[in-house]
């Protein structure tokens, strides 16, 4: 065989073991070095120097599809000196007036503090105290690696799971505590915000919330560690909130990074002082004995002092509907309608928002893969168009399968929080179906994840409002075209209807009703939301349907739950605008407008009576389901909407008359 000069080859077939050839490689370099990678020696003298030059400094960041400004000109000395002085601020104690001494990063890096103290000549806030003698690290919006590192070192119940999701546990509570909210009453508020009957707003005074605050801020500032997030809601740039999150654990800072609107560099540089702060002392109880506690949970908000405090709960979920209460104060202020929405948009540009209680479908709807998603629960809708309020997205898990909903399904891996799921020990592969825990399994992850999302999350004005109902009790049309008034009072009334199952001790359909599509976040009258919303709708030519995705043919237990596909058919064909070209019939009772045809779908099935054997107790259920609506709205008729009662009166014709 050749020899090519660089290696020397011998085939010996005689010779050579079992036949095969002698291979024999001798590379020839003037150095005389077979593998030459050898390199110079590193500079770091020691094992912390080298894990020093191993990092490279960034900051958390939300793609956004935009061009970027030159950062500020502030030095890293004095960017960082701001960021503490402005954490300590936020951290005052009522009693001390003035925050502990903090310093960032990991106290369990002790070398990382120390250079940072040191290299930077960095002096945090002192003040002589009884927490002077001891330093509170502030860990600073995190990324999500290093908040998976905190979370499975220190807190109990954190696993990646097979998918790369961090499963984490939210302790004994799993779900929010609506009975434990409360909302200081104070000269400004007790005429502003919706109050009594009906109203999520349950007050406390100024005092009792400051007795609260000083709870959490002494039970923070007690910790070694708290974890600090700077962050966004609203994705549009004129009426977007700063907001700062300051947490114990890192589950709470992954699940807002994921939730709120991450700065990039050059905002975070230029942060400055939030408009509205979190104190998050869930793992800590208030004091029972305390004026308007009835619990050892409160979550309380205080929109003078533009802060909210939470205590006794560490369900994740109470920082994220919080923040949504107070948008829901600060954007009509703006003459900014904030809605409890899904949002999506055609490639022509048309934008649908969805509103629906839990388990009408708002999500698996209002995320469509011919579509592009724009958000999947909180919007606001200005003069210029809509905009998301969040940065991520938070979905139920429960009976999640690749098949029914893979965008959700495919977005929970690395950087995803898992909430209270089962998994297996072994494989870490989660069981969806699984209610070990708790039926609320939540999933929070970056609306990045999503593929079709818009990135910034902006659309113009909509062009139709879907409101979705699952009624159980199987009387409402698949769907329906609404007039103005009727949007108004469906929106208003906010129907839907739990089945067995769905909570302990329904034993059959029970309807439930929740202003605006979420009574348990607005702060002014409900009325004030749905003026806004039809004053929008007028003015932008936006369409209103009502679209039952319950039952047909009979109430739950009898009938059957109407098909996915048909709903998604009508939805397709509410977006195509080919609907409003239908031909139309009025019903009884309800006075819907419904189309004689939708494309894909049975006829027959558009008419709900046609589906039920039974035409008498098809009436006595539509009469009992229009009674309910009714005795509902019987909260919102001496509420005057406008300059005079005629759009009051309009709405009230809008209802059921029997």
């Amino acid at each position: 065989m050749a020899n090519n000069g660089n290696e020397s080859v011998a085939l010996n077939g005689k010779g050579g073991r079992n036949g095969l050839a002698k291979i024999e490689t001798h590379k020839k370099h003037s150095n005389g070095i077979c593998h030459d990678d050898s390199g110079p020696t590193v500079k770091a003298q020691t094992i912390d120097e080298l894990h020093f030059l191993q990092k490279k400094r960034s900051a958390p960041t939300t793609p956004i599809e935009r061009t970027q400004t030159p950062f500020a000109t502030l030095s890293e000395e004095q960017r960082y000196r701001q960021q503490l002085n402005s954490i300590s601020a936020s951290l005052a104690s009522l009693t001390r007036e003035k925050g502990p001494k903090v310093v960032k990063g990991d106290p369990d890096r002790k070398s990382e503090t120390q250079r940072v103290v040191h290299d930077h000549h960095i002096t945090p806030t002192i003040v002589v105290s009884d927490s002077a003698l001891k330093f509170t690290h502030v860990l600073y919006n995190l990324s999500p690696a290093e908040l998976y590192e905190q979370a499975i070192k220190y807190e109990k119940g954190s696993f990646i799971t097979s998918s790369g999701a961090l499963a984490t546990l939210s302790g004994a509570k799993t779900g929010r505590s609506p009975s434990d909210k409360r909302v200081v009453k104070d000269d400004h508020t007790q005429n502003e915000l919706w109050w009594g009957k009906g109203s999520p707003n349950i007050e406390m005074d100024e005092h009792s919330f400051m007795v609260n605050r000083e709870r959490a801020v002494d039970y923070l500032n007690s910790l070694d560690k708290v974890f600090v997030n700077d962050q966004f809601l609203n994705w549009d740039p004129e009426n977007r909130i700063k907001v700062r999150i300051v947490s114990a654990r890192a589950y709470h800072s992954l699940f807002m990074h994921n939730m709120c609107i991450r700065p990039n560099t050059e905002e975070l540089e230029n942060f400055g002082t939030p408009d509205f702060t979190i104190y998050n002392a869930g793992q800590f109880p208030c004091n029972r004995y305390t004026h308007y506690m009835t619990s050892s949970t409160s979550i309380d908000i205080n929109l003078g002092r533009r802060e909210m405090v939470i205590l006794g709960t560490q369900y994740a979920g109470e920082m994220k509907k919080g923040l949504f209460s107070v948008m829901h104060y600060l954007m009509p202020m703006r003459h900014i309608l904030s809605l409890h929405s899904g949002c999506n948009v055609g490639k022509d540009g048309d934008v649908a928002l969805f509103f629906g209680l839990s388990g009408t479908g708002k999500t698996t709807l209002s995320t469509d893969h011919n579509r592009y998603l724009i958000g999947d629960d909180e919007h606001c809708w200005s003069e210029t168009g809509v905009s998301n309020i969040e940065g991520g997205c938070y979905a139920k898990c429960i009976d999640l399968s690749q098949e029914k909903e893979p965008d959700i399904f495919n977005a929970i891996r690395f950087g995803t929080v898992l909430e209270n799921v089962v998994f297996d020990e072994h494989t870490r592969q989660v069981d969806y179906t699984d209610k070990s825990v708790t039926e609320n399994t939540r999933a929070a992850y970056p609306i990045e994840y999503i593929p079709n999302a818009v990135l910034p999350c902006v659309g113009p004005h909509p062009k139709n409002v879907i409101l979705l109902a699952c009624d159980a009790f199987g009387v409402l049309p698949p769907v329906s075209k609404l007039n103005l008034a009727q949007t108004m009072y469906h929106f208003i009334s906010g129907y839907t209807a739990l089945v067995a199952g769905t909570e302990d001790g329904i034993k059959e359909p029970q309807a439930t009703f929740s202003a605006c599509f979420g009574a348990a976040f607005i702060m002014l009258h409900p009325t004030k939301y749905a003026a806004m919303l039809a004053e929008k709708m007028q003015k932008h030519g936006a369409t209103g349907w009502l679209v039952n995705t319950g039952w047909s043919g009979g109430s739950y237990g009898y009938g059957s739950r109407i098909k996915l596909p048909y709903t998604r058919k009508i939805i397709d064909a509410i977006h195509s605008g080919s609907l409003l070209n239908a031909n139309y019939k009025k019903t009884e009772i309800f006075g819907l407008e419904i189309p004689t045809e939708v494309e894909g779908v049975p006829s027959d099935i558009l008419e709900p009576v046609n589906m039920w054997l039974d035409k008498k107790a098809y009436k006595e259920t539509l009469l009992k389901l229009a009674g309910l609506f009714k005795k509902n709205f019987e909260t919102f008729i001496s509420y005057k909407i406008g300059k005079d009662s005629k759009l009051t009166e309009e709405i009230l014709a809008a209802g059921p008359i029997f």
